[in-house]
């Protein structure tokens, strides 16, 4: 199964040291019955584009969390891996969309990839922020796909 995992900039980090995401059990989104049922679509990359969306408004509420912590910038940032399904546990409902938790601490080598926020998008990623974590701000920006190789340049 595909899952999101919504982290930080400075938690990207962490993770790359540590070589693994974790502890367990991790929060993440993936494509789950409620979440195909709000979509209302069977197709997958409509369905896992909503999951990657669902794991980027957690990541706002994130960074949020972090707010000043020195030299964060303020960019969305999830990680794609692909774990067993049994390792999967879902979790979402009304209030939950696509939520599930990974039972394991997932290493790098299971990461597909990550997305994160151009640096054009940090204006309105702090206005989110600012707003409560509201995602209207942040609409019309599209997260970036990079390799896990790529990693090193994004946490600079």
């Amino acid at each position: 199964m595909r899952v999101y995992v919504p982290l930080t900039l400075s938690r990207l980090a962490e993770v790359h040291k540590a070589g693994e995401l974790g502890p367990a059990p991790l929060t993440a989104y993936a494509v789950t019955p409620s979440l195909r049922e709000w979509v209302a679509s069977d197709d997958v990359e409509e369905l896992e584009y909503a999951a990657l969306y669902q794991a980027a408004a957690a990541s706002l509420r994130l960074i949020a969390g972090e707010a000043g912590a020195a030299g964060a910038a303020p960019r969305r940032v999830v990680v794609a891996a692909d774990v067993p399904d049994a390792g999967v546990e879902v979790v979402d409902g009304a209030e939950s969309l696509g939520e599930v938790r990974v039972a394991g601490v997932l290493g790098l080598k299971k990461v597909a990839a990550v997305h994160v926020d151009a640096g054009e998008a940090e204006a309105d990623v702090a206005a989110a922020v600012s707003a409560g974590g509201s995602g209207d701000a942040v609409e019309d920006h599209e997260l970036l796909w990079f390799a896990t190789q790529e990693i090193p340049s994004l946490i600079g």
